[in-house]
């Protein structure tokens, strides 16, 4: 049975479509393959660069859309097999340490360390405010009473054995102390018969005096030369942590943190506080161009363009390789050439 011209036209236009998706396929192979492939990697590059300094981020991204990803990752991502992989593989080099020797102080410098404990001790306003608030907590006044009473315990008993090689000195300092612990003996009985808001009181008076002690440590000067002076003995160590903690011990504390992240993360609060840091990441730099803003992270185009170009390398060439970047550029153009306008036109 003879073929109609309609059908003969539409069977060539077919083929014709076929044969013009087989050209553009292999022009686009051509184009990331060998020596070629840097130059085009480079001119996408460029491109976008100069496409993305006419618009700003607020156009770009619709802030609303980045909120809900970002609360989403919040709450799946750190949960995931593969963030819990990654932990177990950043607890094991930290134990492990480097493959070669190296010494704290090889990753933090001096003056790093001098502008944090500057920074410590200028937040002692912070430390007095916080102490106070523990002050209300029954518990921390009993702990921080027991704390100082064990402290002028063991003074008492230093200035004793001090005083015992002093002729006559350790007679009166052995009466003085048993008459302090006969007072202190009978305040402790008389306390017993107290209840509620007096020893509250008593516990808020200990952490608000342990509180005014350690204050004045932080500001006496002191206090940061001798923090420099542990940091040099510190900065001598190796990093490996193999000698000081177990694996296990280790793996604990890492289990731990990692619960604690897991939980706050996926909180309704760090959800609140995620949709406050993106709205003001948009009013602060939701006016500046995608290429603006990386100038403003130091990141030039060259060096965009050049590390780009030394990865672009080994991906595409995976994907070429196992045929994956054929069938996707396939999968991306044969619509087009399948579809009733192209025929139309060929036909």
């Amino acid at each position: 049975m003879p073929t109609s011209p309609r059908a003969g036209s539409a069977s060539r236009a077919g083929a014709l479509a076929r044969q013009l998706l087989d050209a553009q396929v292999t022009h686009h192979l051509e184009q990331l393959t060998g020596d070629r492939l840097p130059s085009t990697v480079a001119g996408i590059v460029e491109g976008l660069w100069t496409a993305g300094s006419r618009h700003p981020i607020e156009e770009l991204l619709d802030r609303q859309a980045v909120t809900e990803i970002v609360v989403r990752a919040l709450g799946t991502v750190p949960a995931s097999v593969a963030v819990g992989g990654m932990v177990d593989l950043v607890v094991t080099v930290l134990h492990d340490g480097p493959a070669e020797d190296h010494v704290l102080g090889d990753l933090i410098e001096r003056e790093r360390v001098e502008a944090l404990l500057d920074a410590l001790v200028n937040l002692h306003p912070v430390l007095q405010r916080l102490g106070d608030r523990l002050a209300e907590v029954p518990l921390v006044g009993t702990m921080a009473s027991r704390f100082m009473t064990r402290i002028v315990g063991e003074v008492l008993q230093a200035n004793k054995a001090v005083a015992g090689k002093v002729p006559g000195l350790g007679s009166l300092m052995s009466l003085g102390t048993s008459a302090a612990s006969r007072v202190m003996g009978a305040a402790d009985r008389q306390l017993e018969g107290l209840l509620g808001d007096t020893m509250d009181r008593g516990g808020a008076f200990a952490v608000r005096r342990l509180n005014r002690i350690v204050i004045e440590t932080l500001r006496d000067p002191t206090t940061r030369a001798a923090a420099l002076q542990a940091w040099g003995l510190l900065a001598q160590e190796q990093v490996s942590l193999a000698d000081r903690v177990s694996p296990e011990q280790l793996g604990d504390l890492a289990d731990a943190l990692y619960d604690v992240a897991i939980g706050t993360l996926g909180s309704e609060p760090a959800a609140q506080l995620a949709e406050v840091v993106i709205h003001g990441f948009f009013d602060r730099f939701g006016g500046y161009s995608p290429t603006e803003l990386l100038e403003e992270l130091e990141l030039t185009r060259e060096d965009v363009v050049q590390d780009l170009v030394r990865l672009a390398p080994t991906v595409i060439e995976a994907l070429r390789a196992s045929g994956d970047l054929e069938r996707l550029l396939r999968a991306q153009l044969e619509p087009f050439y399948s579809s009733p306008e192209i025929g139309a036109l060929l036909g």
